[in-house]
């Protein structure tokens, strides 16, 4: 994979030998003649390394070394004087440059220091990953069938290079398998960059894809590195492609399919290497037929189609979505989380959520919030939730909710309760102790809804 070198100097001599002979070493190579210039493209982006001249007229190396770590404290810096003594040598290490190189230059000490530079910070970039997985979270929750088939797909699809189309509706988690897809494959030590592109005005998409140089239109006071360029040797991931224009659709199918690009104002060629993932929550195949979709785009795409399934259709995911949401959510708050009944539990599943596990999570922050007791209960849920189960409940095959679709709210949340009090009673053997434990009440509580919902003749029954 091509390595990115920043050259900082004012002496335009050093930046074309030196540009040209690291290009020759396959290097990417961007040059900048002053400290404000090398500052500008920092702010936009990040280098493999940077080699930075101290003598500069303006901001001085110092001071642009100083400035840089500032910004973005990981970035290498390796740092060049024709004037080199120890105490500026010593002055550059406590700023934070990696190296510190004498003037005149050699080209093999140049080239030795750039590959241990590079190796340095391949290491340190792999112990933060591997710091980072034991406070992880899990990145996808849920056990249903179609949770494991769509992990399943993700493990193979992954260490592949292929392109990915992942369709589903809005809260379904699209993010997240883009994400996973990435970790799972070569490119994970590498950049993920995200862009949404319905959330970006369609004159500056091209901008903010491809970058800009400085001067290319108002307002563009400095070169900006795209999204392309800033995925290179990682992974970019499209959410909701669908929204994007077909002019930019048209510059997009041309970059997937050369892999390289000019940016806004701009005339050099760059060349990356970008696996493309991408994600909508809108029928493409209908888009196609109404021409708001290139079709040429859509199958250069779609290589491998992911459907991420809606919350409804893996109500099995419900309890274990809402049990790591309580924890993540305590766990932000530094507090105990709550626990949720069993039958509350069961109600849940049983609703159509149409926000999908983003509704989950926000309802979660609700009752986390807002309802008083530590385990909350079925009447603890929002009337919305209950009369919509009570409107158009979801069949499942352990249970019939059908008679509760005649029923008003207050009246369907008492059948509800009752069968599902029944239901746990004939489990335990009609154990009343055992029953209260798994419903999460006292045994006492458990007594008194037997007697309210004469439980006891159903028994008999």
């Amino acid at each position: 994979m091509a390595r990115s070198i920043l050259i900082i100097d004012d002496e335009a001599a050093i930046r074309t030998s030196l540009s040209g002979a690291l290009k020759d070493e396959a290097y990417q190579v961007m040059t900048a003649g002053s400290g404000e210039e090398g500052l500008g493209y920092i702010l936009n982006g990040s280098y493999d390394a940077v080699l930075l001249d101290v003598w500069m007229p303006g901001i001085d190396g110092m001071e642009t070394l100083k400035r840089i770590k500032a910004h973005n404290p990981d970035q290498l810096v390796v740092v060049m004087s024709g004037h080199g003594n120890v105490e500026t040598a010593v002055k550059a290490t406590k700023l934070g440059a990696y190296d510190f190189i004498e003037k005149p230059l050699s080209l093999e000490k140049i080239l030795v220091t750039l590959r241990n530079a590079v190796q340095f910070q391949e290491l340190n970039k792999e112990n933060r990953i591997l710091r980072s997985e034991a406070f992880k979270e899990p990145r996808m929750i849920g056990s249903s069938a179609r949770m494991r088939s769509l992990k399943e797909q993700i493990a193979t699809i992954a260490p592949l290079t292929s392109w990915v189309l992942i369709t589903g509706e809005n809260g379904t988690g699209k993010e997240l398998v883009a994400r996973a897809i990435h970790i799972g494959s070569r490119r994970k030590d590498e950049s993920f960059v995200a862009v949404n592109c319905a959330a970006i005005p369609e004159e500056l998409i091209e901008s903010e894809l491809f970058g800009h140089e400085k001067g290319s239109f108002t307002g563009a006071t400095q070169m900006k590195r795209g999204k392309f360029d800033q995925a290179n040797n990682g992974t970019l991931f499209l959410d909701e492609i669908g929204d994007m224009s077909l002019k930019t659709q048209a510059k997009v199918l041309r970059i997937l399919q050369e892999q390289k690009f000019e940016r806004v104002g701009g005339n050099q060629t760059i060349q990356v290497d970008v696996r493309v993932v991408a994600a909508t929550n809108k029928n493409l195949l209908e888009s196609i037929k109404s021409n708001h979709f290139r079709e040429d785009l859509y199958y250069r795409l779609a290589v491998i189609p992911l459907v991420v399934p809606p919350l409804r259709e893996r109500a099995d995911d419900v309890s274990p979505l809402l049990k790591h949401y309580f924890e993540t959510f305590a766990h932000e708050q530094g507090r105990e989380p709550k626990r949720i009944s069993e039958d509350a539990v069961q109600m849940l599943k049983h609703y159509s959520w149409p926000g999908n596990v983003r509704e989950l999570r926000n309802l979660v922050e609700r009752l986390s919030i807002m309802c008083p007791s530590e385990v909350i209960a079925t009447e603890d849920l929002p009337a919305e939730i209950l009369e919509a189960v009570a409107k158009s409940p979801v069949e499942s095959e352990e249970s019939d909710f059908s008679l509760l679709a005649s029923a008003g709210l207050k009246e369907a949340k008492s059948q509800f309760e009752r069968e599902f009090i029944i239901r746990k009673l004939k489990e335990n053997d009609w154990n009343i102790s055992r029953t209260a434990q798994v419903l999460g009440i006292e045994r006492a509580h458990l007594h008194r809804k037997i007697k309210a919902f004469k439980i006891s003749e159903a028994k008999e029954g």
